[in-house]
């Protein structure tokens, strides 16, 4: 169930069913890991605690003062409610859920599906990625680059037909792969098997080539270099037709066929060296069969070790004449067959990126640990060997040495699947924030166990790609250094909103309880702060969310910490700075009129003479419109500042943020309709304003922006 079935021919019994198949145990797996919440939803959650409790206190304490004051109780409750509501943005969610829904368009350009919205966000903090070697890191475009066979090295095309004539039939018979010369078949059996390997799904699987070539790309290889001396499968199979077979098996990691051959029977065997080597008692060599001696097989390693070390994937063949069933005991040892498999050159820049950007590239694969180390070393992911660590090695480490030997590896090599799910869970539990690519039906589990889960969209089953979080739908490494430096962006945009939003409630705040404690009446009326949080809270807030800052290269920075909170490096100065700013100004403009009369008058400027002066309800009306005009106006001009704090306004392009602009002069009219137009002044209690009013009150909205342009300049200075 669930496992395709691309090559090979076999006979299918029944030995579990439901929970009791190994597709049973993966599922398993996937519901015993539980989805977590990520960096930020664990930010907001804590956000959101501290700002329910201080808008109770809020509430309470303006309450409480009223009641000293004798104020009106009735009013100020009204008043206390619709100030705790401000300290709370309730838009936030919103904002954020819908600046996680508006970047997905942005990753579908970089050819990346999002499966999952918060792991948008998570991508920013990405401080491990964990991949796949073959396909992934390397092209899977395999090419027989060396040879070994009769005690000597050799290129393909340095192999001679009758002497190596076992080697090359070896891995010609013990093959599913098919290869049609120039791509089109030449009887009705090359047809009839070419419609059933379209019909099984492995048309040109991974390999370049067109319709005529079928199967795995490293069996595709050997094919290739038999073809090099006219040597072609079917061909081979008419005069030596296979007989029976032992199929590739990962616990095995080989295969066998057995082929009738001049009235007998010979089986061939193709696998891993170290695997088939220990199941050889005798070699092919000068055209005899001989003992497998001890220096035969010292030789034999370190030709494997030297082809290794040239980053080749090397595969064994071997031989049993005169079997009459597929055995692999006491074979014949025939050669090696080293095979490049090219680095994907965007590969090994997004794996430079990474590096600049502090994420650690860890590569995971099935290969042997010097031929992987041989890619990591290419691609600059490990310098030394002591980076390298095999699954076997792996299996004998205890939690604790593993935790300890983890900050220094970068390769884990020959790994079963299990081994991946306890590699993403270790750099879990040291803190890491860990991105995982997969393709195969036994990647669900680490897909799902880590942060991120990357699956390949055209590679991928659809067993990875529902575990995953992300799917690329190129199956190109590089995207995911795209992807991430978007994730970053996109939680910077967040972090902009927030503060945006939480500065501007804290003016509001503030100006309140500045007027009432100090006995004054109150600046706002509950409608102005509703009205206020309305025009906030909405398109300003997700303008700053969608925003694209073309003067940031993210990936220059190191990944954020997995515990950092929304207000570090200086998000909290920038809160603070700005809330007390647009308090006083908002405040200012509450208390322009009576100060400007009482100077006029010559009388002593005192809480007791502006209370007198504001007692006159018409006065009070207009002295708050100009606090509400303000502190509308300010946060307005605010929301463009916040856009890039680093960043003077005149260097800013703001043509790239058209939604900022439908903001600002969407916000400026309806700003405009509350006060000038009679029904909404009716609603809202303000008074019409002289224009010489709207030019003052615009001058002293626009204070946030030259705080802005002063501390962009002393940040360039320093």
């Amino acid at each position: 169930m669930s496992t395709n079935v691309t090559y090979g021919r076999g006979e299918g019994m029944v030995t579990a069913i439901g929970m009791e198949t190994e597709i049973g145990k993966i599922a398993g797996m996937l519901q015993n890991t539980k989805a977590e919440k990520t960096p930020l939803q664990k930010r907001l959650a804590d956000l959101g605690k501290v700002l329910s409790i201080l808008s109770v206190i809020l509430c309470v304490l303006l309450f409480l003062i009223a009641v000293w004051q004798k104020r009106d109780i009735p009013e100020m409750l009204i008043t206390a409610i619709s100030l705790a509501v401000a300290a709370v943005p309730e838009g936030l969610p919103a904002i954020v859920t819908m600046v996680l829904a508006l970047s997905v368009s942005r990753m579908v350009k970089v050819n990346t599906i999002v499966k999952r919205l918060p792991s948008v966000e998570t991508l920013g903090c990405v401080s491990v990625v964990c991949s796949d070697k073959t396909g992934t890191l390397t092209q899977n475009r395999m090419t027989v680059a060396q040879c070994y066979t009769g005690g000597r090295v050799c290129s393909p095309e340095g192999l001679k037909c009758d002497l190596d004539r076992h080697f090359l039939r070896g891995f010609a018979l013990c093959n599913d792969a098919e290869v049609f010369r120039n791509g089109a078949f030449r009887d009705e059996e090359e047809e009839a098997s070419g419609k059933e390997q379209k019909a099984r799904g492995i048309t040109g699987r991974g390999v370049s080539g067109g319709t005529g070539r079928f199967g795995d790309p490293t069996e595709l290889a050997l094919l290739d270099m038999a073809a090099l001396h006219g040597l072609y499968r079917r061909e081979l199979e008419r005069s030596m037709p296979r007989r029976a077979e032992l199929p590739f098996d990962s616990e095995r990691k080989m295969m066998t066929t057995l082929h009738a051959d001049r009235g007998g029977k010979i089986s061939y065997t193709k696998g891993s060296p170290d695997e088939v080597l220990g199941r050889c008692r005798f070699i092919w060599k000068d055209g005899h069969t001989v003992l497998l001696g001890r220096e035969e097989r010292e030789e034999i390693r370190q030709v494997l070790k030297s082809f290794t070390e040239k980053a080749l994937r090397v595969l064994a063949v071997a031989m049993l004449p005169d079997a009459e069933t597929p055995s692999e005991r006491d074979l014949v040892f025939v050669g090696l067959a080293g095979m490049s498999d090219p680095v994907r050159p965007e590969a090994a820049q997004a794996v430079t990126e990474f590096q600049r950007a502090g994420v650690k590239t860890v590569m995971i694969t099935g290969d042997r640990s010097d031929t992987a180390f041989a890619i990591a070393r290419e691609l600059c992911i490990a310098n030394r060997p002591e980076e390298c660590i095999s699954g076997e090695e792996l299996s004998r480490l205890s939690e604790d040495e593993l935790r300890k030997r983890l900050p220094w590896l970068r390769v884990f090599a020959h790994v079963a699947p299990e081994h991946k799910v306890r590699i993403v869970s270790a750099y879990k539990e040291a803190g890491e924030i860990v991105a995982m690519t997969g393709d195969g039906v036994n990647d669900a589990p680490s897909l799902k166990a880590a942060d991120v889960g990357v699956a390949m969209g055209m590679a991928g089953t659809d067993v990875a790609k529902n575990a995953a979080d992300l799917v690329l739908t190129d199956d190109n490494f590089a995207t995911i250094a795209k992807a991430i430096a978007l994730g970053r962006g996109i939680y910077e945009n967040i972090k902009k909103s927030v503060l945006f939003l939480l500065s501007s409630n804290f003016g509001e705040i503030m100006t309140m309880l500045a007027a009432i404690s100090l006995g004054l009446p109150s600046p706002l009326k509950p409608s102005h702060i509703l009205w206020i949080n309305l025009l906030t809270d909405s398109l300003p807030a997700l303008a700053l969310g969608v925003d694209v800052n073309g003067n940031k290269n993210y990936m220059k920075r190191h990944p954020r910490a997995k515990k950092e909170s929304l207000f570090a490096k200086g998000g909290l100065s920038c809160t603070l700075l700005y809330g007390f700013l647009i308090a006083f100004i908002s405040t200012a403009a509450f208390l322009q009129l009576p100060i400007g009369r009482l100077m006029r008058t010559g009388s002593p400027i005192t809480v007791e003479s502006l209370g007198r002066l504001m007692s006159d309800q018409v006065f009070l009306s207009r002295c708050q419109t100009y606090a509400f005009t303000v502190l509308g106006i300010s946060q307005l001009f605010h929301a463009i500042g916040m856009r890039d704090v680093e960043t003077s306004l005149f260097r800013m392009n703001h043509l790239r943020n058209k939604l900022m602009i439908l903001a600002v002069f969407l916000g400026l009219l309806l700003q405009l309709l509350v006060t000038e137009v009679p029904y909404f002044v009716g609603i809202f209690g303000t008074c019409s304003l002289a224009p010489i009013e709207w030019l003052l009150l615009l001058t002293l909205s626009a204070v946030p922006l030259l705080a802005h342009e002063i501390l962009a300049w002393i940040k360039n200075l320093r």
